[in-house]
């Protein structure tokens, strides 16, 4: 069974820090490129950042220099390291798992991060 299970989200203060794990299952986790999206309410789904299966990254402008993605293919996870958070990172976040079709992207269930004081 194919599993992507984040974590790690929850309440933080402006200006805090938290990390966000995507734990996969069930798929050969190296071949896969991921990714971290967001929803906050009432907007459409938004990419934050991308890892290639090689490791490049990319980021959204508005989170280029506070947030880090990476990956242990080990551990078959990718992390989300956030840093200086703002109100406007409230979302419930999403890794995705992408790679060569026909074979199928999946996605987490979501993590809600919420930021304020």
């Amino acid at each position: 069974q194919v599993q992507f299970v984040e974590s790690g989200g929850g309440l933080v203060q402006p200006g805090g820090s938290l990390r966000l794990s995507c734990a996969a299952s069930g798929v050969i986790f190296s071949v896969y490129s991921m990714g971290w999206y967001r929803q906050a309410p009432g907007k459409q789904r938004e990419l934050v950042a991308t890892i290639t299966s090689g490791g490049t990254t990319t980021y959204a402008d508005s989170v280029k220099t506070r947030f880090t993605i990476s990956r242990d293919n080990a551990k078959k996870t990718v992390y989300l390291q956030m840093n200086s958070l703002k109100p406007e990172d409230t979302a419930v976040y999403y890794c995705r798992a992408s790679t060569i079709a026909p074979i199928p992207e999946y996605w987490g269930q979501g993590t809600q991060v919420t930021v304020s004081s």
